[in-house]
């Protein structure tokens, strides 16, 4: 059986684009498929760096990222104080189908450097007792409230910039069920501050993401007049801010001779005996 006639408007220009290319010398079309082939090459690593390779720990994360507000997304692994946790990147487009293909590690000796230290923007926690401080009150309860949202779940970060402690400060959106995607779910800081178990972060570098700063001091502020969380007992205590100023402040100033004068030291042992005192049996 024959193969179909083609019409003969299309015939005519297939005839006449082989005419063209017939006329092309050979250097130009070899060029012409090496710079294509590179454009497809180039193409594909993007491709391949954007969405499949997956990001090692906090270091590779590049300016470029916090320039575009890049979204990743992971496994969190851990958390640390009630405002910060650890993710395990799994890169991927979709909803779940990439783990399938990666197993996350369990075992701290298994994720040693394997995961992004994520500070959650817009939200101050209660401070956890460090370098022997006392910790605030309600900051265990803050901890466990953060621990039973987001462990071992799939959340999505934004990122916006490094801190001072080399973490990386992120607008964290919990995944909804069912529903893919950083657009369809709860943003983190703000289900924090409507259950009263933050403060709105103001200090320099504060980040609010497309919410705006006023929808964060909104959910504080309901959360103020309902009693709940850290402001159960009355809106008098001491914000997270304030703690760490009044110890930053403590240790930025110096002790005066007058209060070095007052303190007492003990000696850790008795003062050395002299040589002769070494040779006396009585």
């Amino acid at each position: 059986m024959a193969p179909p006639k083609l019409p003969q408007e299309l015939e005519e220009y297939v005839t006449n684009l082989e005419k063209k290319a017939s006329s092309i010398p050979p250097q130009i079309l070899v060029t012409s498929a090496f710079a294509a082939g590179a454009i497809t090459a180039i193409g594909v690593s993007r491709i391949y760096s954007r969405y499949f390779k997956r990001i090692q720990n906090s270091d590779w994360i590049t300016p470029e990222s916090f320039q575009k507000k890049r979204w990743i997304k992971g496994i969190v692994t851990s958390v640390g104080d009630a405002d910060n946790f650890r993710l395990y990147h799994t890169p991927g487009i979709g909803w779940t189908w990439p783990l399938k293909f990666r197993r996350v590690p369990s075992t701290t000796r298994e994720l040693k450097n394997k995961t992004v230290h994520i500070r959650i923007a817009g939200a101050d926690a209660p401070e956890a007792g460090h370098f022997g401080r006392l910790a605030q009150p309600y900051a265990e309860e803050s901890l466990a409230w953060l621990t039973n949202r987001i462990i071992g779940r799939t959340v999505y970060c934004q990122l916006t910039q490094r801190d001072q402690y080399a973490r990386i400060v992120a607008n964290v959106v919990t995944k909804r069920r069912f529903l893919p995607g950083s657009f369809f779910g709860n943003n983190l800081s703000l289900e924090m501050l409507k259950s009263g178990w933050a403060t709105v972060y103001e200090q320099a570098g504060a980040e609010y993401g497309k919410w705006g700063k006023e929808e964060f001091l909104k959910a504080e502020t309901g959360a103020k007049a309902s009693r709940l969380g850290i402001w159960k007992n009355g809106l008098d205590g001491e914000t997270p801010a304030e703690y760490k100023r009044r110890h930053a402040q403590a240790e930025a100033t110096p002790v005066s001779k007058g209060d070095k004068s007052k303190i007492k030291t003990t000696p850790s042992s008795s003062p050395p005996r002299s040589f002769l005192n070494k040779l006396r049996f009585w």
